[in-house]
């Protein structure tokens, strides 16, 4: 067995006898440890992310994006609204949710037209 694993089996034993708070806490800090980094793009890999972009607005087509959320990568199927370059925002339509909502240019890891 790890020990990462017996180390988080204390702190699961012991998180029944704590303060909400504290549980809120350590839940928090694993939720760091989970953390995955944004890795960062060369110039031909932005070139084709805006070129695609460029193309599905033009064409209102749906696209497939990955984006860092913070924590980790996401997965969405959206239609694009519009893209704000001086704000590096990208104005989306969720295909499954039909929310509206924003993603930060810099966040964008690929893009799949779909």
């Amino acid at each position: 067995m790890k020990k990462e694993h017996l180390n988080d089996r204390g702190n699961i034993k012991w998180a029944s006898m704590m303060l909400p708070e504290h549980v809120e806490k350590l839940k928090e800090m694993w939720r760091e440890d989970e953390r995955v980094e944004k890795g960062d793009l060369d110039e031909q890999q932005a070139a084709e992310i805006d070129f695609k972009l460029q193309l599905a607005l033009k064409d209102d087509l749906t696209v497939g994006i990955n984006y860092h959320n913070g924590f980790d990568y996401s997965f969405s199927k959206v239609k694009l609204l519009s893209i704000a370059h001086e704000k590096k925002t990208l104005y989306v339509v969720d295909q499954e949710s039909k929310d509206k909502g924003e993603v930060s240019l810099h966040a964008i890891s690929d893009v799949t037209i779909i």
